[in-house]
């Protein structure tokens, strides 16, 4: 095989970009190379180059090999489609350059050679794996520790690509115990890699450690006491991951684990405090290790209390104390957040699990423990550099996050007892001198709230008053905190259960909130209105008589708040017009909202990306005010319409040029979902706009509809189903069109990305074929090719439930309107569609599908014949039905007994006692 050379010319351009790369100040320069290094990855030898760069090339500085290290290991996967000689070429030149002098070549080639092998996969390079390991038996400790880091990355990154047989012989046979042994390496480097490297095969069962597995408890021990918090650290980790994946390993010597796992959750090191700290959730989150966790409650629950209090780190990184509420954030503040579009389902009745499906986006709310949180899908990609490290500290897992969460599911799983055996601590926390304490306390409070709050609720007349008073103090750490938990506790202050519950503890919250919503502090204010919207939330329309002053404050904040906290604010007015819907339609309330509104929709351009929370807010305002909103209708109608229009050109134009960066859809989604928001607020009123749009609306919904991108089509359907709810003559002459592509997203097999556009289709068949009415001869075209999708959707076991409950609704309906066509199926799908509707709770929607149902019966009585029980059960679920509904019900089953009075009696008798009892109360039968 010919050996590979770079070409001059080839090897000078990528070695200018690379030199360019270093000026980091000039903005477009960096654009410029971006680019470039993304067409250099068309090169086929792309990465040989980088090789060459980083091995090959002494005479350039160490900074520039170091970046085409980087850049190698970054496009680790192009060696899958390299040709051989440049993939060999690429492995000797990595190899040799991990023999480097020098410290950054190497620790950059060893990056390279963990993404390479796990590109490639141990197996289709084992002379590398042979290599590292060999190397663990260098005397030069530079050389052995150099290949420890890189297996140890290889062994946390893909322990299972390590856990194979080559050539007959399993690597991990071998190299299990040699780890063991360098467990006692007399450098602690050594034995923190070996210990680490060992406790990640625990997770994936590999048999090569099981059958040392005796050996390795007894290393743990070994080593549970070594003088270098990085190994205590490892021993931490490998037993949690014991705990986790093969308890009954531990339990024997549990009550020797605990003692050392609470001992190194106090440890001085933090590192080794959280690690053990891990410990603690992971036994709480195993409802199977109960009976032995619950023994050691007395001891753990007050020390992960006092893991709680803030440190002196984290009180340097927080700046706590400032008042900055002038000071402008910094663009890295603001966390990416992806709209995701409305998508429609429905509430439960029996286990729980709401679907209501409204929200589609992450709030921008403050996460768990009282501090913002990065989405976690966004975590794996996140590459943090040096400036972002401040900016993260107060958003990153730490000691105090975990004992919380820790906290939180030891409330759920032992309720009362927890309290039992913290209130005396708790107590000491809350009212102590020293602020940090009492804060932590405050923590714990909000922590406990779901699992404790059975048992917390006799204390709360004294402790929601305390919480009050405590957002007066004058430490902004706990005025935040305080806010944090008493959205924790908003459900209990929102119960009006008399007049004086709501004037003592209600109205006080909601005043307290009010007023931390105008905090000189950003924290204060972020976790101020973060708990006032939980609070709108759980009250609900009982907000509507304070109307007026909640509007005047959330109003005031906008001329207050700096970026990331507008974006907070925006929540907390959408959230509020949802909660007290057409209570927001009076003239006057208009007149305070609009205009802050109108002021900050004007500053925004069309591209700017704090538009898509404005529309988002705007959507909900807009249902809320319904006809009142009309004044102000006409420019969001315009700015939704050329909005859609320019990002269906944009995307046009990617589809063309695949060089072009992909248009960011959000816009696009939220300017449907805020049109969907119009229209269920303005209904037939929207007509004058509809029939001027330029280009027409219905033209461009029925190109959204056919759009690559699933978020983009799930907001059309959700306009298509409330256009057809609210001003359905508008939209009907547009059917045929939006039919076609209807039939074709009703899919029994969505991919994932899909479910959601595929729910909302479902759900606006449903809501048009109500609307065409009995029989219509334009929509009985439909009815076959509608019905042989949605039945297979129903009947598949995989489909997820909302899409089973959508499908359902939908051919109830569509069978109420067209029972002769339908009626001939009902034995086909009669089981299962009564299995996917008897849980949900009393709604309209509801009862028109069972009303359909109840049609196709009377249609087709003998389809009903095999499913009478699931019929019964869904009969017999539903809390009020509606009279019309009822009495369908009731002719259906008197006409049952009728029919065959001692075969009916017979039937029945083999019924669960709780449905025999409920049909013979309700219905006599």
């Amino acid at each position: 095989m010919s050996l590979w050379t770079p070409q001059q010319q080839g090897l000078q351009e990528i070695l200018q970009t690379i030199h360019d790369s270093t000026d980091t100040q000039n903005r477009d320069v960096q654009r410029t190379i971006t680019q470039k290094l993304n067409q250099f990855t068309r090169v086929p030898d792309y990465i040989a180059y980088l090789a060459y760069i980083l091995g090959q090339m002494p005479q350039e500085e160490e900074r520039i090999r170091t970046i085409a290290g980087y850049l190698l290991k970054n496009n680790s996967r192009l060696i899958l489609h390299s040709l051989p000689q440049v993939a060999q070429y690429v492995k000797n030149t990595v190899l040799q350059a991990f023999g480097d002098s020098s410290d950054m070549i190497r620790n950059a080639a060893g990056q390279d050679l963990v993404a390479f092998l796990g590109a490639l996969e141990p197996r289709n390079w084992p002379e590398c794996l042979q290599q590292l390991v060999a190397a663990l038996d260098s005397t030069d400790l530079g050389v052995q520790e150099a290949a420890f880091n890189v297996l140890e990355k290889a062994c946390e990154d893909y322990p299972r690509k390590l856990d194979i047989e080559i050539n007959g012989t399993r690597p991990l046979d071998y190299m299990i115990p040699k780890f063991l042994i360098l467990s006692e390496h007399p450098d602690p480097r050594m034995r923190a890699h070996a210990v680490a490297c060992l406790s990640y095969f625990v997770p994936i069962n590999c048999q090569s450690l099981f059958a040392h597995i005796d050996t390795f408890i007894a290393c743990l021990f070994k080593r549970a006491s070594d003088e270098d918090p990085a190994v205590r650290r490892h021993v931490c980790q490998a037993l949690v991951l014991l705990l986790a994946s093969r308890p009954e390993k531990l339990m024997p010597e549990m009550n020797n684990v605990a003692e050392y796992m609470l001992y190194s959750t106090k440890d001085k090191n933090e590192n080794v405090a959280l690690e053990a700290c891990e410990f603690w959730l992971t036994f709480a989150e195993d409802v199977d290790l109960s009976p032995f966790l619950h023994p050691l409650l007395g001891k753990v629950a007050p020390v992960l209390l006092d893991c709680m209090v803030y440190g002196e780190d984290d009180l340097l990184w927080l700046e706590g104390d400032v008042e900055d509420a002038d000071v402008p954030d910094k663009e890295t503040d603001i966390k990416p957040r992806h709209y995701g579009g409305k998508s429609h389902g429905y509430e439960r009745d029996a286990n729980g699990n709401s679907d209501d499906g409204e929200g589609g986006v992450a709030k921008s709310r403050v996460g768990a423990y009282g501090e913002e949180t990065i989405d976690s899908d966004e975590e794996d990609e996140y590459e943090m550099d040096d400036d972002d490290f401040a900016d993260e500290m107060s958003t990153e897992w730490n000691l105090r996050k975990c004992a919380a969460a820790a906290l939180d599911v030891l409330a759920v799983r032992f309720g009362q007892d927890l309290l039992n055996v913290l209130l005396d601590p708790l107590k000491q926390k809350l009212w102590s001198t020293d602020w940090l304490h009492r804060e932590s306390g405050i923590l714990a409070l909000g922590a406990m709230a779901e699992g404790c709050i059975d048992a917390i609720e006799p204390h709360l007349p004294m402790l929601i008053p305390y919480l009050i008073q405590t957002l007066s103090d004058p430490k902004p750490l706990v005025r935040s905190i305080t806010c944090w938990t008493l959205g924790r506790y908003a459900s209990w202050c929102t119960q009006q259960t008399t007049e004086d519950h709501k004037n003592q503890f209600f109205v006080p919250t909601m005043e307290g909130l009010l007023r931390m919503v105008l905090d000189n502090n950003k924290r204060v204010q972020e976790a101020g209105c973060s708990a006032f919207a939980t609070l709108e939330e759980d009250a609900g329309p009982e907000l509507a008589p304070y109307l007026e002053p909640v509007l005047r404050n959330l109003v005031f904040a906008f001329d207050k708040y700096q970026h990331k906290n507008m974006l907070i604010l925006y929540d907390a007015v959408g959230t509020l017009a949802d909660a007290v819907g057409r209570a927001l339609a009076i003239p006057m309330y208009v007149d305070i909202l609009m205009p802050p509104l109108t002021k900050k929709w004007a500053k925004l351009k069309d591209d700017d990306e704090d538009l898509i929370p404005l529309l988002e807010c705007l959507a909900s305002v807009t249902i809320a005010m319904g006809p009142a909103f009309l004044p102000h209708a006409g420019p969001v109608f315009e700015r939704c319409t050329s909005i859609i229009h320019r990002s269906l050109l944009q995307y046009q134009a990617y589809q063309q040029n695949p060089e072009m960066d992909e248009p960011d859809r959000s816009f696009l989604v939220v300017a449907l979902d805020l049109l969907s928001g119009l229209t269920q607020g303005l209904g037939m009123a929207l007509e004058p706009l509809l029939s001027q749009s330029q280009p027409n609306l219905f033209t461009l919904l029925t190109v959204c509809l056919k759009h690559p991108q699933a978020p983009v089509r799930q907001s059309g359907y959700a306009l298509v189903g409330d256009m057809a709810m609210s001003c359905f003559p508008l939209l009907r002459p547009h059917m045929p069109g939006i039919m076609n592509e209807l039939i074709l997203q009703l899919d029994p097999e969505p991919k994932v990305e899909f479910i959601s556009a595929c729910n909302n289709a479902a759900w606006s068949v449903g809501e048009v074929a109500l609307r065409y009415g009995r029989d219509d001869p334009e929509f009985q075209q439909w009815v076959g090719p509608l019905i042989a999708r949605l039945i297979p959707i129903l009947l598949h076991p995989k489909a997820p439930r909302s899409l089973h409950e959508n499908a359902a609704v939908s051919i109830g309906r569509i069978g109420l309107m067209h029972p002769t066509l339908v009626a001939q199926h009902l034995p086909e799908f009669a089981q299962a569609w009564c299995q996917a509707l008897y849980e949900i709770r009393d709604n309209e929607e509801k009862d028109s599908a069972f009303r359909g149902f109840c049609t196709l019966v009377q249609t087709n009585p003998a389809g009903i014949a095999k499913s009478i029980l699931w019929f019964c059960n869904a009969i017999v679920r539903w809390t009020s039905p509606t009279p019309e509904l009822n009495s369908m019900f009731q002719t259906l089953l008197s006409g049952f007994k009728q029919h065959d009075p001692s075969g009916w009696a017979q039937q029945v008798a083999s019924f669960p006692p709780g449905i025999q009892e409920r049909l013979h109360q309700r219905y006599g039968v």
